[in-house]
């Protein structure tokens, strides 16, 4: 499992992230689910991300990644694998804070 300090991942469309920037906290959960109705916000580590935009979110164009700072989140980070022997995700169980966030990247990279 990776360490607490090593940054968690989450993607998501532009306008998704400036809503929650003028609403202090992000809460969807992945591609059209919110927080409310999956449970957890769904991340990935950064050798994650590239099979994660290819699966959700390739045809989406006006994407970020939000860069979460583990360490201040006041919700549980879970590594979690979706079905038995696959490789695990990081799982925030809360809303993320938008100060939680210590870099926006823009997808793909430049």
């Amino acid at each position: 499992m990776p360490e607490q300090t090593t940054h968690i991942l989450h993607m998501t469309e532009r306008a998704l992230w400036d809503a929650a920037r003028a609403g202090g906290t992000y809460e969807m959960s992945t591609r059209g689910r919110t927080l409310q109705e999956e449970g957890f916000v769904h991340c990935s580590t950064r050798a994650q991300l590239p099979g994660t935009a290819a699966a959700f979110y390739a045809d989406l164009d006006d994407l970020v990644v939000l860069v979460i700072g583990p360490a201040l989140l006041d919700v549980p980070v879970k590594y979690e694998a979706p079905q038995p022997g696959a490789e695990a995700f990081p799982h925030v169980y809360g809303p993320i804070p938008v100060t939680a966030v210590v870099a926006v990247e823009t997808w793909p990279a430049s």
